[in-house]
């Protein structure tokens, strides 16, 4: 179960970021949190799957099993972690080299929890991956069944009758092989990530504040400066004080608001790579559910015709609501998949952002 990471502690797509409820090109820029009004679903999801980054990442997590001939079988959770060491960019590595030349400041903390959050969540993707490749091993058998089934399935004889009620007690023992909606995994993941928004929010209007506070000191420079010379004569303990302000101002704040500046922009990337990858984690789990109720309803109706033995009857009729829901289910696996693989391309791009700012501020 993934817990919220404390805070102690490339090579950039070539696509924009696109997501299906949002973008990071899409945000603007004064608010993380809002996306753009022109932001289309149709258009962004569309390029995003002609994207060469989408394309190359889905050919790299195609095959998730190991060839059955291999004599000896790695774990899944070493697949898992050497799927992750590839997909994953900027990985782990150029992360934390990175962030080995920052001193360790609030700013600091926040960018290295995005950075973890980030990962863990593509480690549940790969997994989630890896389960939607289960769900169509385990489903295969049926639907070469239905292949040979004639159109009426009333039609049917006792060998196909024999035929597929070996197979219902083949399914009856597989576990689903998505989780159910009640799992803690990815809402601890989303929780995560929204308690993060919240704390780069937070930390974006200190910063914000800090700059136009600087801004309107500058500005107003001249005015201490002539309220000083008019009191001179009143009195004249008082005029170090008028002056000390407006004759620092121009030089102390400059490099102060540069460096707020520099941190805004790191702020403002990781609000918004939290915000559109928690909504993408938002969809991908409302997909998980789906699965989940599907496959234990097929599994509902398999039980109840299990208890009825092989009665030809009974058998047509688990099949008939079977061959109806078997082309939703395959739709819904590859809707999955496909938001998985988005995903992918979605974090490396948020996070090759950040990681650009972090090099930016070094310069």
């Amino acid at each position: 179960m993934p817990h919220c990471l404390s805070f102690n502690q490339a090579s950039p797509g070539d696509d924009p970021l696109p997501h299906p409820s949002s973008s990071l090109d899409s945000l603007p820029s004064n608010n993380a949190s809002n996306p753009s009004p022109t932001f289309n679903l149709s258009r962004e999801l569309a390029h995003a799957f002609q994207t060469p980054s989408y394309h190359d990442i889905r050919s790299l997590v195609h095959v998730v099993d190991p060839p059955a001939h291999l004599p000896i079988q790695p774990d899944i959770n070493d697949r898992t972690e050497l799927l992750l060491s590839q997909v994953l960019q900027p990985n782990n590595e150029c992360v934390q080299e990175a962030l080995s030349h920052a001193k360790p400041t609030t700013l600091t903390h926040l960018v290295s929890t995005y950075f973890q959050h980030s990962e863990s969540a593509t480690r549940l993707c790969l997994n989630l991956y890896q389960s939607v490749h289960t769900a169509r091993h385990l489903y295969t058998p049926l639907f070469d069944l239905f292949h040979i089934l004639p159109v009426d399935s009333h039609a049917i004889d006792e060998s196909l009758c024999n035929l597929a009620f070996d197979l219902f007690l083949k399914l009856d023992t597989f576990e689903n092989p998505f989780s159910s909606p009640e799992s803690h995994s990815f809402r601890d993941t989303q929780l995560c990530f929204s308690q993060l928004k919240h704390k780069l929010d937070t930390r974006l209007r200190k910063s914000r504040s800090r700059v136009r506070l600087i801004h309107h000191a500058t500005a107003g420079s001249a005015l201490p400066l002539y309220l000083g010379c008019c009191c001179f004569c009143l009195s004249c303990t008082t005029l170090p004080l008028l002056f000390a302000g407006p004759l620092c101002s121009p030089y102390l704040p400059h490099s102060f608001k540069k460096k707020e500046l520099t941190n805004i922009s790191q702020l403002n990337a990781a609000a918004k790579g939290t915000f559109v990858l928690n909504k993408d984690l938002d969809t991908i789990d409302r997909l998980v559910s789906r699965l989940h109720t599907g496959i234990e309803y097929d599994k509902l109706f398999i039980r109840l015709g299990l208890e009825r033995g092989r009665d030809v009857y009974s058998v047509q009729e688990i099949l008939k609501q079977l061959r109806k829901t078997h082309l939703n289910l395959t739709h819904q696996l590859k809707d999955l998949e496909d938001h998985i693989c988005l995903w992918f391309t979605n974090v490396n791009k948020a996070r090759s952002l950040l990681l650009q700012e972090i090099h930016l501020s070094r310069i």
